[in-house]
C-alpha cells in the first residue's frame, strides 16, 4: 500500500514558477512509475507526465514539454514537478499517481493522493 500527498500548489502570476512535491509512504515507493495529472474547471483530469521507477525515462503530454519537468528522489520517497513560464490555463488541480508501468492512462495508475491547487494568474 501507498499513501501520497501533494504539496506545494498555490496562486502564482503568469510567467512564474512553482515546484510541487508528492510524498509517499510505503517501503515500495522506489518500484513505482510515479504519474502527474491535472483537472482543471470543467475538464477530464489529463495526463501531465510521468518518470519510470528509477527516473531514468521520463514522459511529457505536448502541452508541457520544454516548460514542466519531473524528478524524483527514492531515498526521500518523492517525486516532484517543476512548473516553468506557468500560463493561465494551467489552472488545475494536480494529481500524482503511482502505478506499475508508465502509461498516459489515468486507469493504469493505482495509487492517488488527493490533490494541490495551483492557481495561474494574468
Amino acid at each position: 500500500q501507498v499513501q501520497l500527498v501533494e504539496s506545494g500548489g498555490g496562486l502564482v502570476q503568469a510567467g512564474g514558477s512553482l515546484r510541487l512535491s508528492c510524498a509517499a509512504s510505503g517501503r515500495t515507493f522506489s518500484s513505482y512509475a510515479m504519474g502527474w495529472f491535472r483537472q482543471g474547471p470543467g475538464k477530464e483530469r489529463e495526463f501531465v507526465g510521468d518518470i519510470s521507477w528509477n527516473g531514468g525515462s521520463t514522459d511529457y503530454a505536448d502541452s508541457v514539454k520544454g516548460r514542466f519537468t519531473i524528478s524524483r528522489d527514492n531515498a526521500k520517497n518523492t517525486v516532484f514537478l517543476q512548473m516553468n513560464s506557468l500560463k493561465p490555463e494551467v489552472t488545475a488541480v494536480y494529481y500524482c499517481a503511482g502505478g506499475v508501468f508508465l502509461s498516459r492512462l489515468r486507469e493504469q495508475y493505482t495509487y492517488w493522493g488527493q490533490g494541490t491547487q495551483v492557481t495561474v494568474s494574468s
